[in-house]
């Protein structure tokens, strides 16, 4: 596929592991295991498609409300998976962020493999992934104004300075570009606190199949509807 016309962020939300699951009689951590797969191939489908940058939605501020046992397995299958892949992301070229809070309750020990990640692949530029994790649209927002706050109170931003430039320069990662796709699996039809700033003039596909079921045939379905559609950013 030629690069024109393609969209220069991607946002993905990766839903109904735990459907998927169900369906097969399986439990829910099943799913999520299946997910990995599905997570990966979306990645080497990115790779094929020359996309830049690709965010995806691991765990939410509001996952900790899920059962214990279920947030502990997401805990130490997402630092596994780091132990697993971060070889096969880094021999890719793929350069690897994670956005949202990093305090407790987030293990340190996954911190520092988080950190250690984005060390490593820092200098890669073929396809940035953006892995949302303990992450929540508004919370982002509410941490850049409270640094918008901060400026302001401390003499270095007026008031009267304070413009959507301001908010955006102090998100979790202000280089990225707008998202221009945003994808979610399974059939629902919600943002669910992803990327709310990020996604404001963003195209949404709603793909009808759970997330485990996902790979790059359907990412590559998602791009061609978004080249089919007409972006008028608020314009006639």
């Amino acid at each position: 596929m030629s690069a024109a016309g393609l969209p220069a962020h991607v946002g993905i939300i990766m839903d109904g592991n735990g459907r998927w699951a169900g369906e097969r009689g399986l439990p829910r951590n099943a799913g999520h295991e299946a997910g990995e797969r599905a997570l990966f191939d979306t990645v080497e489908g990115a790779l094929e498609l020359g996309l830049g940058y690709l965010t995806v939605y691991a765990f939410s501020t509001e996952n900790w409300r899920r059962p214990p046992g279920e947030v502990r397995f997401l805990m130490n299958f997402n630092r596994d998976l780091l132990l697993r892949r971060a070889d096969d992301l880094d021999e890719r070229r793929v350069r690897v962020r994670f956005i949202g809070r990093r305090g407790r309750p987030v293990p340190r020990r996954l911190v520092r493999m988080m950190e250690s990640t984005e060390r490593r692949t820092a200098h890669h530029r073929r396809l940035t992934l953006q892995v949302a994790f303990n992450y929540g649209g508004r919370s982002e927002l509410v941490d850049a104004a409270r640094k918008v706050a901060q400026d302001v109170a401390e003499g270095r931003l007026r008031p009267e300075r304070v413009t959507e430039a301001s908010l955006r320069s102090r998100l979790y990662e202000p280089d990225a570009p707008d998202v221009d796709l945003l994808v979610r699996t399974s059939g629902e039809r919600r943002l669910s606190n992803f990327l709310l700033w990020e996604a404001a003039y963003a195209e949404l596909v709603f793909a009808d199949v759970r997330w485990p079921d996902f790979d790059r045939t359907h990412l590559l379905a998602a791009v061609q509807e978004y080249r089919r559609r007409s972006r008028r950013f608020g314009t006639v």
